[in-house]
């Protein structure tokens, strides 16, 4: 007898379908990773507040050419709308009255009990859709993670910052960014 459990995986086409249907309540915070639907947690307020500084941070970095959006979709592929804590796109929200954006200069998600989630299943996601670096702002450890060089399925350089390190966008590279300006 088989009993292996067989995972119903969706397109972004179904999940999108499903959501004008009203199958999700308004409340339900909700992404689509790799053809599966995911829970969002609700958010601690440490977890508030580091997203609310590396907004600030990253609005005075990368300036008017981009838009810092906080918590909205990315059509990366055809099986996947995460929502990221920020993502960084070139533009303004004008741009993206039609469409979400498909791509990000920057994306940061700030991380404690999805930490395992972000370092894996997220960071796959973004590697393969070609997204040039990926942060994981980690309160658990209080130290940034930082993917760059995406390759297949995953980042070629990655390193972990601490309190008193700066970083530097790539596509930003003019204004350095104090790690301890984006914890908590």
């Amino acid at each position: 007898m088989n009993t292996a459990v067989q995972i119903r995986r969706f397109t972004r086409e179904e999940f999108d379908r499903m959501a004008d249907a009203g199958v999700f309540g308004p409340e339900e915070r909700l992404e689509l990773l790799a053809g599966e639907i995911c829970v969002v947690t609700p958010q601690k307020s440490t977890h508030a507040v580091a997203v609310g500084k590396t907004q600030r941070v990253l609005e005075q970095c990368f300036g008017k050419d981009y838009w810092v959006r906080i918590q909205m979709p990315l059509v990366l592929d055809p099986n996947s709308e995460p929502e990221p804590d920020l993502a960084v796109v070139v533009g303004q929200p004008s741009d993206y009255r039609e469409r979400h954006p498909d791509t990000a200069a920057l994306i940061v998600e700030v991380a404690d009990t999805s930490l395992l989630r972000d370092r894996q299943v997220k960071q796959r996601i973004y590697a393969q859709a070609g997204i040039a670096e990926y942060w994981i702002v980690n309160l658990i450890d209080d130290t940034v993670e930082v993917y760059r060089e995406p390759q297949g399925e995953q980042f070629r350089n990655s390193q972990v910052l601490i309190a008193g390190q700066q970083i530097m966008p790539l596509a930003q590279s003019s204004l350095p960014i104090n790690v301890s300006d984006l914890l908590p």
